[in-house]
């Protein structure tokens, strides 16, 4: 697979150094000339010199047949025309784009980019299921139609408590995919019940989050 990632600061590296490792092809783009040598000097021969939001530094790059171009850079969007020109342009397959403020991935999703990456809004997951009273953690955006994976647990005085699953009405566009019970990981049925305690894994629209919190919890 042929890979470009644009930016070569530290996520830039190591992403570039690790997919290096999975024999991938891999080509670097950052606009800091000393910095391309630092990475080439490491690296190998992997980056160039360029500004990436440039279509002229993307033909240099090989952009027609990359499968995945990935953006990295510090400024958001920077990171947004990266991607928004090799889709355009290039026809590439895949565009990956980091988040460094997560009030901007609902635009970035909108406007085309395949997959967000926000480094906030993972560490803000983390501190949630750290909590024990948060009983409802968005864990993981999806790229189709803004779906996202929820981790609910059960409360006692929880609407579904104790009813089979055929017996609720989920919100809209809302799946239970599975239960954790204790040290077991069960793959629900129509049949199975709910009890106080459960972890649910469920995929909702975003759209449907409060209204499924509302349910389980």
């Amino acid at each position: 697979m042929y890979i470009i990632v644009a930016g070569g600061g530290k996520v830039g590296f190591y992403l570039a150094q690790n997919l290096l490792a999975e024999e991938h092809e891999v080509l670097l783009i950052e606009r800091n000339p000393q910095r391309v040598t630092e990475i080439n000097d490491v690296l190998g021969m992997v980056a160039i010199a360029g500004d990436a939001a440039e279509t002229a530094t993307l033909v240099a790059a090989g952009a027609p047949r990359a499968d995945v171009v990935v953006a990295v850079t510090g400024e958001d969007e920077d990171n947004l025309v990266i991607c928004q020109v090799a889709r355009a342009k290039f026809h590439v397959a895949r565009t990956i784009a980091r988040v460094n403020n997560p009030k901007n991935e609902n635009l970035f999703r909108m406007l085309g980019v395949d997959v967000t990456v926000s480094q906030t809004n993972y560490i803000l997951n983390l501190i949630e299921q750290a909590i024990p009273q948060r009983s409802f953690v968005h864990l993981l955006n999806l790229w189709h139609e803004d779906l996202a994976i929820v981790d609910a647990k059960v409360s006692e005085s929880s609407a579904v408590a104790h009813r089979a699953l055929a017996e609720i009405e989920l919100p809209e566009n809302t799946a239970i995919t599975a239960i954790a019970r204790g040290p077991s990981l069960i793959v629900p049925t129509p049949a199975t019940e709910l009890l106080p305690g459960d972890d649910i894994i469920a995929i909702a629209h975003q759209e449907q989050e409060d209204e499924l919190r509302r349910l389980l919890v």
